[in-house]
């Protein structure tokens, strides 16, 4: 079956709502942990299951080149291959694009570019995106867009657009998976004429859901707020509103306050690699000296299995030595972490007290 986005209560632009899919109805708002390869780093899909995730997300780009569509296509589809019981989104391999293509490589017809793992020449189109991502078999499959580098300048960002909007029609004409549901994806750049006009001819073309693309490339915070804030009025109330890329806290807040449903980033599990951990006072760097006799979790109050488990000092030492298991225990924290905000997101917006939480929280993450 196709998703279905049902909107049970508003607290201003703010939504809470069920998102129903062949694998189960969750709750929005919510944060989808990164899968790029068909895994959450350093993690097992029961962990992921047990920090409270619902969909995850996974790369078609990467998953094109290692180990191949037609592999997961055999396995029984992306859910069987990675044993993820829950719902998968697959992105487009658009970001790919804006990291790895320079600009004279993209066309109309595709895009231009070498792989990162050989160097070798490859060309992905906006047919051969959908087509990989059917078979992958994902819950959601993604509109393959361009997006664009920030700053941009307007000429550049109005071509870009119109052609992202050319390409989502003939994704469209290429998509068979009659269990999959397709998203769009409005761009623009920083431009409210832009967004508008991406955003109005995107949801012309009837998707499943939209995403809003082309923020946290570069900009500056009341910047990426004003993108969403010139695309969101656009879309409609009853189909699930998706922010790409976006993973810090305050960000994931200013989303949900403006309307949206869904965001993903690697952020949680890159930064736990690098010893560093969310906690509602701030991020932590656990190779601090400091740490190296503190017998207590991460965070007290948290009910992640890492901080029922560990100590700041234990984990500290892993991540010194290199230990891979120090990685493991930050990231199930981290994203942990997100997906509590986004539980108590929720809470917020049914209680009618959004605001009174936002104020309350950044007072409490910027306190030094």
């Amino acid at each position: 079956m196709k998703i279905k986005y049902e909107l049970l209560k508003n607290d201003n632009n703010a939504r809470y709502g069920i998102l129903h899919t062949n694998h189960g109805n969750f709750e929005t708002p919510m944060f989808m942990p990164v899968g790029t390869l068909a895994t959450v780093k350093t993690m097992t899909p029961e962990q992921v299951k047990e920090c409270g995730s619902a969909v995850i997300l996974s790369n078609t780009y990467h998953l094109w080149l290692r180990p191949g569509e037609d592999i997961i296509n055999k396995a029984g589809g992306l859910h069987k291959f990675m044993n993820y019981d829950g719902p998968i989104l697959t992105d487009s391999g658009g970001f790919q694009v804006f990291s790895l293509a320079r600009t004279k490589d993209i066309t109309e017809e595709g895009v231009k570019f070498k792989s990162h793992i050989d160097g070798s020449s490859l060309f992905l189109t906006p047919e051969l995106s959908i087509q990989i991502q059917n078979k992958l078999d994902s819950d959601i499959a993604m509109s393959f867009d361009e997006c664009i580098p920030y700053p941009a300048d307007y000429g550049y960002a109005k071509a870009s657009t119109e052609r992202t909007i050319r390409w989502a029609k003939r994704g469209i004409e290429a998509f068979n998976n009659e269990n999959q549901s397709l998203f769009g994806i409005v761009q623009g750049g920083e431009y409210t004429d832009l967004r508008e006009y991406s955003a109005k001819e995107t949801v012309k073309l009837n998707f499943d859901g939209y995403s809003i693309g082309g923020t946290s490339v570069g900009e500056d915070k009341e910047t990426m707020y004003k993108m969403i804030d010139d695309a969101i009025k656009f879309l409609p109330e009853n189909k699930p509103r998706y922010l790409m890329g976006v993973g810090e806290p305050i960000d994931i807040i200013e989303g949900v306050i403006r309307g949206i449903d869904m965001f993903d980033c690697v952020l949680p599990t890159r930064i736990a690699r690098h010893g560093n951990a969310f906690t509602r006072h701030g991020k932590i760097n656990i190779k601090n000296s400091k740490y190296k006799e503190e017998f207590t979790p991460i965070e007290e109050k948290c009910d992640c299995y890492t901080c029922q488990h560990y100590t700041k000092a234990y984990i500290r030492h892993l991540i010194i030595c290199g230990e891979s298991l120090g990685g493991t225990l930050l990231s199930i924290h981290n994203i942990r972490f997100l997906i509590k905000l986004t539980e108590d997101l929720r809470e917020a917006i049914k209680n009618d007290c959004l605001l009174e939480f936002k104020e309350q929280f950044i007072n409490n993450y910027l306190k030094k």
